[in-house]
């Protein structure tokens, strides 16, 4: 399990066939959860990448426990999430 914290906010969130899924937009660190936007707006995506967004209604909750690697730009969960 990795452990996810604020400095996370604004990474790529890829699934394990390395598909990008959206952009974290928010970290609960102490409930451990990534909130992630499937389909952010360019404007969205470059307030993500400056750490200055909010989670929205529609975006997806990954728990810590379904991240398999978090880098300098990316987290990889541990499964398939791409819609195809």
């Amino acid at each position: 399990m990795s452990v996810l914290s604020t400095e996370d906010e604004g990474k790529f969130l890829m699934d394990v066939r390395g598909e990008q899924i959206g952009i974290v937009t928010e970290v609960d660190p102490i409930e451990q959860v990534a909130y992630v936007d499937p389909e952010p707006s360019l404007t969205n995506a470059w307030l993500q990448s400056l750490g200055r967004g909010d989670a929205g209604d529609d975006d997806l909750e990954i728990p810590s426990e379904n991240v398999a690697t978090i880098t300098d730009s990316e987290i990889r969960v541990d499964a398939d999430l791409s819609s195809e």
